[in-house]
């Protein structure tokens, strides 16, 4: 009795799927796979040579633990605008109001606890409820009156700049009651036994790097149930490393001096609370259905107005946060607080991947973005660079950043 011999001979294992794998092919396999992720992983990719770039240039300065620490207490503010910035634009709009806002809320925080003598803990929440009521006129102008967003939250800076002028009458005011004043300078109590380190910073370090890996493997996961397309395992196992042995490099530096600052616990929420509504809510997935097509949209029952009218009230509330941030920083309320936030907060996203277009961005990007601006800031004071050329360097940052996202659209749709 003859046997088909050939039938019963094994086909070769395709790359990667067992049968073993070269080494020219895994790394071919890997460079496929930034290539083809180029988008997702660009600005990190910037942002590691920009530190790197820089610690070689200022002598490791930049990544001293004292410097490492003020540049999250420099930057936290424009790192909560950018959030909200990032949904405005998401959903095809643009905000120009938020750094006057900013600075508006620190007038009136100043005015409720400085002059009447309003306890912190009540002038906060009345501060971030004025910050709603703001963001919520805008986005009712915006959405249910049709004005375009530009003309609208130009009005609203140019307002809320006025009356803090009004508030103020032209001079600072302060100090703030120390309640406040620690949410933009004050770092976590110690606790614990000695061991040369800000205990509670550790065991936050190692709780969000396990956090992190579990919420990566899980949204992997959910995405091959649906067929979605994933990272390569090889980048995949790449990505969990790279972004574990960061967070632990961050969480040694900060351990190593005065423990992790309030406001990088506060901005810790606020990107984990966001980063799941943008991923998993329904509205945040609202959000990018009216920035990505806004007639298909609305064809398929998405309410556009209210979304709309939400974003701006939310972005209205971050403004407020970080005019308080901003405000018990300094310790004051000034009345050129506030000076081209906004900008940085659209340069923040932009460079972190948003699309003029709307539809496209993510939360994690705007923070991408803002710790490449504040790397370049930081780096640049170190070296001593005029501020004249500063803001020659961020421009051209932001000029790259736009043009790496026009030429990958142009390139995915060729």
């Amino acid at each position: 009795m003859s046997t088909d011999v050939t039938a019963r001979t094994p086909a070769p294992a395709p790359p990667g799927k067992g049968g073993g794998e070269a080494p020219g092919g895994l790394l071919r396999l890997m460079l496929d796979g930034l290539r083809n992720n180029m988008r997702r992983f660009g600005m990190l990719i910037a942002l590691g040579l920009i530190v790197v770039l820089f610690s070689v240039w200022t002598d490791g300065d930049l990544l001293l633990p004292r410097n490492v620490s003020n540049l999250v207490l420099q930057n936290s503010h424009i790192l909560i605008l950018a959030i909200g910035m990032m949904l405005v634009i998401i959903a095809g709009h643009i905000d120009l109001s938020v750094g006057s806002l900013t600075a508006f809320i620190g007038a009136f925080a100043a005015v409720l606890t400085v002059q009447h003598g309003v306890a912190w803990p009540v002038a906060l929440v009345l501060c971030l409820l004025v910050g709603a009521v703001a963001g919520a006129v805008q986005g009712f102008m915006i959405a249910y009156f049709g004005i375009p967003s530009f003309i609208v939250t130009l009005a609203g800076m140019l307002i809320f700049r006025g009356l803090t002028e009004i508030f103020l009458q032209g001079q600072t005011l302060g100090p703030f009651p120390a309640g406040l004043e620690k949410l933009g300078n004050g770092f976590l109590p110690e606790t614990g036994p000695d061991t040369n380190y800000h205990n509670i910073t550790l065991l936050l370090g190692i709780a969000l790097i396990v956090f992190t890996v579990v919420q990566e493997v899980r949204d992997r996961k959910r995405q091959q149930e649906f067929a979605l397309e994933v990272l390569p395992r090889n980048i995949f196992l790449l990505k969990l490393l790279a972004i574990g042995a960061a967070i632990l490099v961050v969480t040694m530096l900060l351990a190593s001096y005065k423990g992790a600052p309030i406001v990088l616990i506060v901005l810790g929420a606020l990107v984990v609370g966001y980063g799941y509504v943008m991923r998993n809510a329904v509205f945040g997935r609202h959000i990018y259905a009216i920035g990505g097509n806004l007639p298909a949209a609305k064809l398929s029952g998405v309410k556009d107005r209210k979304v709309t009218f939400c974003v701006f009230l939310n972005m209205g509330v971050l403004a407020a946060l970080a005019g308080l941030v901003v405000a018990a920083r300094l310790n004051a309320a000034s009345p050129k607080a506030g000076l081209n936030y906004e900008l940085e907060a659209i340069a923040s996203s932009f460079i972190g991947g948003a699309s003029m277009s709307g539809g496209v961005g993510t939360v994690l990007g705007a923070i991408i973005g803002g710790l490449v601006l504040g790397v370049l800031n930081n780096g640049m004071n170190l070296l001593s660079v005029g501020t004249d050329w500063q803001q020659v360097i961020k421009g051209l940052a932001l000029l790259v950043a736009v043009g790496f996202d026009v030429w990958n659209k142009r390139k995915s749709g060729s």
